[in-house]
């Protein structure tokens, strides 16, 4: 049931970057930097509402936020297929994040207490590779959808949600933790503030100049909100980011390794589809089509990955699952060219990336999911997950910002830049990962999730 609702909000994501050149061609005016705020927005209101959503669930309950996060997804997914102009749609996206930052940590709070601690790795597993199956079928069914309108990409949410949420109501256990604190809202919004001016700068900088003054200004203000933010962690009796947490080394690390991947991942969502429809002009349907093999892969190994993680622990198969990612970024870089050859040039860096997405996915939330007590499942999985978001914000602003323009007239050159700092940014991740904490052995196999929380120090999770 909660894995349904993660197919949808993945799904979601998946289907937007497939329709993001139409999007920029239905609003005469809006830009690749414009266009690039209804992926952003999205991911900015998920990353600084999440871990607020996630307390809150933890005090007031879990399926009645799950629950209200079903119907504001659907709300604000029907106001994206009726947006008139980009502005609205951008203000309609977020509306959706809010329900989607209510859907994300609540889903794997109800989870996890159905499990005893040695199950919890393939249940991890198993959601992980349903955003694996939601990647794989996201391509093709946004290529089909598109090719009516791009509208419905967001309109196919509304019944998906409506027979969640039916379902919901009669199969989800109510449960809360009412000791918890009420959660920082002013924290959230410097959060929220801080990256948005943060992406900002990075997206408007080829334009705006990188020593212009309004860039200067911007990165000067992200870092002031961002500080003050910390601030509020150090000091709030209920901070969005517990620095508790980030004292238990399992739980830091994966959260590392997860911002770093997904800045690489995003970026290489909306790369793929761009360098198909721009360079070798292909159709929004053909690009759709085209990059399936990559997330069926990622599909059929997530699995796999969530019980190896049970064996080996989540450090070897993480660093090569990212590893794995970057490889298939750096085949694009040296082989991707202006002529169309995709079985020779494309597809195999599409096996090779969504092969290491499906083997990191489950491994780095295995490894993030057994630092936590389960009165913190909520709580955790949604700094987790925030730091997830945070990535795609990173990746999508990084991208654009060093690719420059893009339309008809790029060639593959162009997109050079973008496969290096893939390239790059999964380097910097797969070396996180090689530090997180190899699991203590014990007579029973808890795959890290029991064992590294009783390998940390008793004070590390309060």
């Amino acid at each position: 049931m909660v894995s349904l609702a993660v197919f949808m909000s993945s799904l979601d994501l998946f289907i937007v970057n497939v329709a993001f050149p139409d999007i920029e061609a239905s609003f005469p005016g809006a830009d690749a930097a414009t266009v690039s705020w209804v992926l952003n927005a999205y991911a900015i209101v998920v990353a600084a509402l999440m871990v607020g959503a996630g307390r809150l669930a933890d005090r007031s309950g879990r399926r009645a936020l799950f629950l209200a996060g079903l119907g504001l997804f659907a709300v604000g997914s029907a106001l994206c297929g009726a947006a008139g102009s980009i502005e609205v749609l951008i203000a309609a996206r977020a509306l959706q994040a809010a329900g989607a930052a209510a859907l994300l940590p609540t889903s794997l709070a109800l989870l996890l207490p159905e499990f005893p601690a040695h199950e919890r790795p393939a249940a991890i597993g198993i959601w992980a590779s349903v955003g694996g199956l939601a990647a794989a079928c996201g391509p093709p069914l946004g290529g089909l959808l598109v090719e009516v309108s791009w509208r419905l990409v967001f309109l196919v949410n509304v019944p998906v949600a409506a027979a969640a949420a039916w379902a919901a109501m009669r199969l989800l256990r109510e449960s809360r933790d009412p000791t918890q604190d009420r959660p920082d809202l002013v924290g959230a919004a410097l959060l929220t503030g801080g990256i948005g001016v943060l992406a900002l700068a990075l997206v408007q900088a080829p334009s705006w100049g990188w020593g212009g003054a309004r860039t200067t200004g911007a990165l000067a203000l992200a870092a002031l909100g961002l500080a003050a933010f910390w601030g509020r962690c150090l000091t709030h009796p209920a901070p969005i980011v517990d620095p508790a947490l980030l004292r238990v080394r399992s739980f830091a690390t994966a959260n590392v390794a997860s911002l770093l991947f997904s800045a690489a991942f995003a970026a290489m969502l909306l790369g793929i589809v761009l360098f198909l429809t721009d360079v070798w002009h292909r159709s929004t349907l053909e690009a759709g089509l085209a990059l399936a093999p990559g997330p069926l892969a990622a599909a059929a190994l997530a699995p796999v990955a969530g019980r190896a993680v049970g064996h080996a622990g989540p450090r070897p198969i993480a660093a090569t699952g990212i590893a794995l990612f970057g490889l298939g970024c750096a085949w694009w870089l040296w082989r991707l060219g202006d002529e169309p050859a995709y079985a020779a040039q494309m597809l195999p860096g599409l096996l090779a990336t969504g092969a290491g997405v499906g083997l990191t996915l489950p491994s780095l939330g295995a490894a993030a999911a057994g630092s936590l007590p389960p009165h913190r499942f909520a709580t955790g999985s949604a700094v987790f997950t925030m730091s997830r978001q945070l990535g795609f914000v990173m990746g999508v602003a990084v991208l654009l910002a060093v690719l420059g323009e893009t339309g008809p007239a790029a060639t593959a050159a162009t997109f050079d830049r973008g496969w290096s700092f893939m390239v790059v940014a999964a380097g910097a991740a797969t070396a996180a990962a090689l530090l997180l904490p190899v699991p203590a052995r014990g007579p029973r196999r808890d795959s890290g999730l029991a064992t590294t929380r009783a390998s940390a120090p008793p004070g590390d999770i309060t």
